[in-house]
């Protein structure tokens, strides 16, 4: 899709890919992760109880794509303007209705998902954690992939003929903010999150943009078009593992009691490498595991991307160690930062599945982006080039 006239023509769109995929991580996986807590520790045994938390989860997350979306577009036209100078009112309300457009319809198809999947585990004596985020992240980067894609694209063809559509897209999504405002203040749950859970969320989608920004700086450079095929793959695995972990100690700390109890599982507040890998803990364990799917998954993702002959980078085998070296070292830094800071999130009655999982992906992004343009620019330096990249 990058070769589409939009992503030619409004090279900001790429400024919103790593934003928008990381909107998975703001708000699916962190509903993931809400609702697995939810559902271990009993909260939604009842019709009752699960009809409550559903209905103000949706509201909410509704509420918080809206808004990010908006932000997102913002971020991308500043950032695109500020190395060229060039600014577009056209191009600035396609970004604007793309992004919204897509993270409203994005944000309802997988949270739907999501209470489907949770719900599901528990019937079938699963646990949530293990199943939910991961499927959130994976889902949520190839639905809102092709959601931008095409939205982008129908929107950038009735630039020309139709002008008012873009601002008409915009107006219709923003419009309907206060309807999912009301039926999210009603749950007591999702009312904390509704007043004080923008901060995590927005720094995240600022995090994510300057992720953006270098894939865009990147991709523009015809001889390193070939990142773009990889970024989504390294950028979200790195997302999948560590909100798998951060799931997990959150639900380990939620089951000795509330955020900002001191109690015996709320242990050290800035961990060592070797306490975080190498101790005989439960979550030490469950980061082991994670760290070793690293090499395998991705391996078998550019079997996969080299089959179908997907992007503009010839295999080789420096190039496989230089892309491993980089994977592997983004997922060990983040479940390194996971294991700090859900605990320190904890100690200062923050509930960590509110407030990690953000901040996680897209430090995941931002990582695993930067690490790509680095390893692709060392292969260039070191004369592993490819003749046939960008044709």
């Amino acid at each position: 899709m990058q070769h589409w006239d939009v992503f030619k023509y409004v090279t900001e769109v790429f400024i919103l890919v790593p934003a928008l995929l990381g909107l998975k991580g703001n708000l699916e996986m962190t509903l993931a992760s809400r609702l697995s807590t939810a559902a271990n520790i009993g909260q939604m045994d009842t019709p009752k109880e699960l009809w409550r938390m559903i209905t103000g989860n949706m509201a909410l997350i509704q509420v918080q794509a809206t808004v990010v979306g908006f932000l997102a577009s913002i971020a991308a036209v500043i950032f695109g303007w500020i190395p060229d100078g060039h600014f577009s009112i056209d191009h600035a309300v396609l970004l604007c209705a793309s992004s919204v457009a897509t993270a409203f319809i994005a944000s309802l198809v997988l949270g739907m998902i999501m209470i489907g999947v949770i719900i599901g585990s528990r019937k079938m004596g699963i646990n949530p954690d293990n199943v939910a985020t991961p499927i959130a992240a994976s889902l949520g980067d190839l639905i809102t992939l092709a959601l931008l894609s095409g939205i982008s694209w129908g929107l950038y063809k009735e630039l020309e003929s139709k002008a008012y559509v873009n601002p008409l897209v915009c107006a219709f999504f923003i419009a309907l903010l206060p309807i999912w405002i009301i039926i999210a203040k009603k749950n007591a749950a999702t009312r904390e999150v509704l007043y004080f859970g923008w901060e995590p969320v927005i720094i995240a989608m600022a995090i994510s943009s300057v992720g953006g920004l270098i894939l865009d700086r990147t991709v523009s450079d015809p001889n390193f078009a070939g990142m773009a095929v990889f970024t989504p793959v390294i950028n979200g695995v790195g997302g999948n593992l560590v909100a798998v972990q951060a799931s997990r100690i959150s639900t380990y700390l939620h089951m000795g009691g509330m955020p900002g109890d001191s109690s015996a599982t709320a242990p050290r507040k800035c961990p060592t490498p070797c306490s975080t890998f190498c101790s005989s803990d439960v979550n030490s364990r469950s980061a082991r595991v994670l760290a070793l799917l690293v090499v395998p998954g991705h391996l078998v993702f550019l079997y996969t991307i080299s089959s179908m002959q997907g992007g503009h980078t010839t295999l080789t085998l420096i190039f496989i160690v230089f892309y491993m070296m980089a994977a592997l070292l983004q997922v060990l830094i983040l479940l390194y930062i996971a294991d700090w800071m859900v605990h320190w999130m904890w100690a200062r009655d923050l509930d960590p599945d509110n407030f990690s999982i953000p901040y996680l992906t897209a430090l995941g992004d931002l990582i695993g982006t930067g690490l790509l343009a680095l390893s692709f620019h060392v292969l260039w330096l070191i004369g592993d080039r490819d003749s046939d990249v960008g044709d």
